[in-house]
Order: C-alpha cells, then structure tokens, then sequence
C-alpha cells in the first residue's frame, strides 16, 4: 500500500462489494448488496466487482454474477477459511489498494462492522455505518428525499452534476434521517443494515458470464496475531424477521393488556405461519426482545403480508415495512398515519378485531 493515496480520486472508478459467505455459502446480505452496488454501477457507469475471501469459494462467483456482478474477484487462502480481522482486513486492503475502487460496500453485519472501520482507517478514507439508502445520482437522490423527509426539496438548489455517494442512515436514535458524502477520499465505504436492500432475481446468463479474477496478495501467519481455535454457535433462538412470509406487530396499542396484547399477536401469526414483530415503543416497554424490533432502528422487512396491531406508524417505523407486498393495520385512531401505507385499514380496537381475524383465517382454512 505504499502508492496508494486515497485523496487522488480521479484514480477509483468501479464498485466494489464485499460478499461475505460462512462456511461456503453466501449471507443473504451479500446479494441484497451486489444487486444495490449494481444500481451505483450503473448511475457511475462503471463495473460492479464481488470481493470474496475464504478456502475454496470460487464456485460462489457464479451466484454473484447472477445477481448482477461483472467481476468477482477470489481471494483464495488457507488462513482465510475462518474469519479473523487481521488475516480479512490485510488481503481486503491490499486488493483495494491495487484495485482502487470509487465505492466499496459491505453488509452491517458482525464481520462487516468489524472488518469495515479498520479498513477505512487503514485505507486513509471514511465510512458511513449502519445505512438504509444509497444514492450516486442527484435527480434519484431528490425524488428520495421528497418521499421519505420534511425537507422543502423543490425549494433547495441542488449540484445535479455531483457524484459522491449519498449515504443515508439513521442518527439520535432513529428521530432523525443524516446523509453524508465523502467527498475529499476514496473509496466512498459504507456499511449497509441486512435487509433493506432487495434482492434482484437470479440471471443465469449473467451468472454464466460473470468474470472470474484471481488478484495478487500475500498471507502469512505473521500477519496474524489471533487464530480460531474453535467455533461455538449459540442455541439461543432469534426470531427471522427479515426471511418470513408474514409479520404480525404491535405497538402501544397493547398497552391496555400488554400480555393477551402479544397471545393475541402470536395466535394471528401461527395462523398465518409467520413471526411477530413490534415497534420501537413495544421493544423499549419490554413487552418484546430486541430482535422483534420492525423500523429504522430495528429491521427492515419485506413481507408478503404484514400486520400492524395498534401501531400509529412513525415515519422511522414505516421506512421499515412500507415496502411489504401487502399491509394490513389495524388502530383505534382513524387518522394513525400508518393507514397512509396500509393496503387494508380497519378503525377499532385490535383486542375485538384480532379475535375475529383469526376466526374468519381459521373458516378460510376450512372452506378449502
């Protein structure tokens, strides 16, 4: 890395994703990435690489390319079989570095928020962290903001010719939405939450032709000052938000009879053969675990059908589910907002309307 200078943009050009896999087999946030990093490609008019590290990972190129990579580039080594930050972070930088990307993404998830800030930090640049939204074009980046913010787009003068990546992502807890660019470094890095990005369908003329390039690196154990002994993998049992077909969630609206409030929840949902979420206000109340959580600060999902029981529908609420197939709510309030993003609204209380849902599930069931 002793040419690379990080302030010499007009050198980077293309983007790049980082494609985490365990045990040889691809996160799905790593192709939510490689299909978003292939709109930024094509806004930038440049090519979209996969990065992927590991023993033995190169038939995982093709499922890359079919998702939308041009190129993969494999880096293949004994000593990246199991993932450690020193051994990741040095093959990571020294690719980057001969490669010289505009943008490199990777997914908010363990390994990418370890393996991120120290690869920025190595590669003299910034990063934005725990993103919801990305944007290189000015004209998409406008239509965003007059959907999903309070700002008086129409009467702002925007640069329409600027480039950097306009990386968007929650602060002070959720309340506010920041944008920010790195304008004076590259890559433009960013780590991007699980489950906001959509998955593009599978091409398999793409996956067909996708590139394969083995770049030059070195690794040894000297680079190294840990090494995994062992993997352990916990029993806990989290609930899947972001792969179920049906979410049920609830709100403040439970308040009244927080524990029938959730019984109730949970019976609609086994109905249905979905999962129960809730909102930021029933996680902090502790009527459910972190992992239920549904919005900004929380997880974004995309169901075919989901439920909001007594949920009034925040905006950082809503910029978690407003993008399911079908929204079902259901709020005392005839005014909630979240009947703004409802497919199907109903005004009464949930703790009367659930019961007879269920019911009307259970005859539908039957009729068949």
């Amino acid at each position: 890395m002793t040419n690379f200078d990080s302030t010499a943009i007009a050198e980077f050009k293309n983007v790049w994703v980082f494609c985490e896999q365990r045990e040889g087999k691809l996160s799905s946030t790593a192709l939510e990435l490689i299909s978003e990093g292939r709109k930024l490609a094509d806004d930038l008019g440049g090519k979209l690489c996969g990065v992927l590290l590991g023993e033995k990972v190169e038939a995982l190129a093709a499922e890359l390319g079919g998702h939308g990579a041009d190129e993969v580039l494999v880096c293949e080594h004994p000593l990246l079989k199991d993932y450690t930050t020193d051994a990741y972070a040095k093959v990571l930088c020294d690719v980057v570095a001969g490669g010289r990307p505009e943008v490199l993404l990777l997914g908010a998830t363990n390994i990418g928020r370890d393996l991120g800030p120290r690869c920025a930090a190595r590669l003299h640049t910034g990063l934005c962290a725990d993103c919801t939204h990305l944007d290189v074009d000015v004209a998409k980046y406008v239509s965003y903001l007059r959907e999903n913010s309070t700002l008086d787009v129409d009467g702002t003068e925007w640069d329409m010719a600027d480039r950097n990546l306009k990386m968007t992502r929650p602060a002070f807890g959720g309340h506010l939405m920041a944008s920010i660019i790195c304008p004076r470094f590259r890559p433009c890095m960013a780590t991007v939450r699980p489950g906001v990005m959509k998955k593009a369908p599978y091409d398999l003329a793409k996956a067909q032709a996708v590139k394969v390039v083995k770049p030059a690196f070195s690794l040894s154990e000297a680079d190294l000052h840990t090494r995994v002994t062992e993997t352990v993998k916990a029993a806990k049992k989290l609930v899947d938000l972001i792969g179920a077909d049906y979410v049920v969630s609830v709100g403040r609206g439970i308040a009244k009879d927080v524990e029938g409030g959730v019984k109730l929840a949970q019976a609609l949902a086994d109905e249905l053969g979905g999962v129960v979420g809730g909102s930021r206000a029933a996680i902090d109340s502790g009527w459910l675990s972190a992992d239920h959580q549904v919005g900004q600060t929380g997880k974004t999902v995309h169901p075919k059908v989901y439920v909001a029981l007594g949920i009034s529908g925040a905006i950082q609420h809503k910029a978690g589910m407003q993008d399911s197939e079908c929204i079902v709510a259901v709020n005392t309030n005839a005014g909630a907002p979240i009947f703004e993003v409802a497919d199907y609204g109903i005004t009464g209380d949930l703790f009367q309307v659930v019961p007879e849902l269920i019911e009307a599930i259970r005859a539908a069931k039957a009729a068949k």
